[in-house]
């Protein structure tokens, strides 16, 4: 049986095509883009559990938060 991690992300208007070709470089697949709770987007994003680097989800995500200075 296929065990699943899963990513949520801000997408930013005008970045949303770069944004997601860099998760999908990382092995990670689109499920659904949703309004955010606070406006904007969010995407939803899923990848079969230890398909890349240990840990390699946390790290993308964290680089992502500081890109778009949420840390």
């Amino acid at each position: 049986m296929t065990t699943w991690e899963y990513l949520t992300t801000p997408l930013l208007i005008h970045n949303t095509a770069a944004i997601l070709n860099n998760w999908g470089k990382q092995g990670w697949e689109l499920v659904q883009v949703v309004p955010g709770p606070e406006g904007g987007l969010v995407a939803y994003l899923k990848r079969p559990a230890g398909g890349g680097e240990a840990n390699a989800g946390l790290d993308a995500a964290a680089q992502a938060a500081r890109q778009f200075g949420e840390d």
